[in-house]
């Protein structure tokens, strides 16, 4: 039996060294997969042949997934690399310096940024960002190949998706009514992520860039993308980007379009979560804010972009089975 048992965990961690490579595009497929069930549940009872039906489906997902992504990425690359330029040159002529010293309430801050030589370590992270930039753009292959993967995977998640569930019933341990509400769980993490998570943040950062090309502000769409990330993040928020912006305008005489993006961050942005999240979500799962802090960005930190699903899919799954684990140690002892 302890042979049995020393070989099993030894196939099982032979087989997650050769799954690893593979994960992220395993997690894409399989978040994509049941985001889209019902729409290819749809196409199945149009075609009635479950292979055309997935590829149709993955025909589709891919045309709502890359066409956007390859448009906003090339925009990215070049309004960071007119972004980059600006910073520079606005941290060289010392413009952003002298509206802050105008002022006597931030004039001391204007000399502990002189004495740290701050414009020095802006100038090092813009360039730093720079070079982070096109390391990006020289492994777009390594991203390229990713989703075709996701996709390939994605058609037989589609086509094969009964055989695959029935499978995990077979292998499990846990009944059949556990593994039901295991499935619902694992669905519902998925759901409350993408669209109560990452949905309502591509929200937020899409109204946050848009006040910013209203304003005539630098860089609308890169800063709309980053304020969706950080809004992202559970106790971040887009107000990291937009409140500084805000206050620099006033330092610089621009009440008018100060007063505007604050009101429209505050109000508009800010309130878009407590808006959409019920709309998109309603009663499915959601973390309290120190758990789902931790699943995204430890997932983040250890699987990478994966990680923004992986992270909240594991956290529930260990919450799941300590339930099971509570519930049957109460039906004992009763």
């Amino acid at each position: 039996m302890a042979v049995l048992l020393a070989f099993t965990v030894i196939g099982f961690y032979l087989c997650y060294l050769l799954t690893a490579p593979f994960l992220p595009a395993l997690t894409w497929a399989l978040a994509l997969a049941i985001l889209f069930m019902p729409a290819h549940r749809w196409i199945e009872g149009k075609v009635r042949h479950p292979a055309l039906a997935a590829t149709i489906s993955v025909l589709v997902v891919g045309t709502i997934v890359v066409v956007p992504t390859l448009f906003v990425g090339t925009r990215l690359v070049q309004e960071a690399g007119k972004g980059v330029v600006t910073v520079q040159e606005k941290i060289q002529s010392g413009e952003w310096l002298r509206a802050i010293e105008a002022h006597p309430t931030t004039a001391a801050v204007a000399r502990w940024i002189d004495e740290a030589d701050l414009p020095e370590a802006l100038t090092s992270a813009a360039s730093r960002l720079t070079d982070a930039s096109a390391r990006l753009i020289r492994e777009w292959i390594s991203y390229a190949l990713t989703l075709l993967l996701t996709f390939y995977m994605l058609f037989y998640f589609l086509r094969d998706r009964g055989a695959a569930l029935d499978l995990l019933r077979d292998m499990s341990p846990l009944p059949e009514a556990e593994m039901q509400r295991l499935f619902a769980r694992v669905a519902d993490t998925v759901y409350a992520t993408v669209y109560g998570t990452v949905a309502v943040a591509l929200v937020q950062g899409a109204l946050g860039g848009l006040m910013f090309w209203l304003l005539d502000l630098q860089a609308p769409l890169l800063w709309g993308i980053v304020m969706g990330l950080l809004a992202i993040v559970p106790v971040l928020g887009a107000f990291i980007v937009w409140v500084p912006v805000a206050a620099f305008l006033a330092l610089d005489g621009q009440w008018g379009q100060a007063v505007i993006l604050t009101a429209w961050g505050a109000i508009i942005v800010g309130g878009i979560d407590n808006l959409l999240y019920p709309m998109l979500v309603g009663d499915r799962l959601r973390l309290h804010t120190v758990p789902a802090f931790i699943a995204i960005i430890g997932g983040l930190i250890l699987f990478g972009a994966s990680g923004l699903i992986l992270g909240p899919l594991a956290v529930a799954i260990t919450l799941f089975l300590f339930e099971t684990w509570k519930k049957r140690l109460g039906e004992r002892q009763d």
